[in-house]
């Protein structure tokens, strides 16, 4: 029995509110590039989702898929061929989520360069480097 709680119920501000947590598995880096990806390539298989999020090791992709597809937001399809293709995409909540990840991406594309610069600019401040 799924037991849905309207959306005031949570509060991912609240240190014991459940929400916090799903905000905190969802807010893994590997969780929001896979949700990219998918949303942007569609299904892929495992090895294809490997090669678009460089970077990520085998174990990692498998426990966030894992993490992902029980959170509801992505599928796991076994096709029955010989040998089996297993390749996954997004459920209607992984689509809901990663819509909204796509300008926030589109921000950190654009304004990574002036963060960069920002964290240099801070860094070098706070040297405590001795100037003759």
């Amino acid at each position: 029995m799924a037991i849905q709680q309207q959306h005031s119920d949570y509060d991912v501000f609240a240190a014991f509110c459940p929400s916090r947590n799903v905000f905190a598995e969802l807010a893994d880096k590997w969780s929001l590039l896979l949700l990219l990806s998918l949303h942007k390539l569609g299904e892929q298989r495992f090895s294809e989702l490997q090669r678009s999020v460089t970077g990520v090791s085998r174990k990692m992709l498998t426990q966030t898929l894992r993490e992902l597809e029980r959170s509801g937001l992505v599928r796991r399809t076994v096709h029955p061929e010989t040998p089996p293709r297993v390749v996954y995409g997004l459920l209607s909540l992984g689509h809901s989520l990663a819509e909204r990840l796509v300008p926030v991406a589109e921000w950190v594309e654009e304004h990574s360069g002036s963060v960069l610069e920002a964290r240099a600019a801070f860094d070098e401040s706070r040297c405590p480097c001795a100037t003759d």
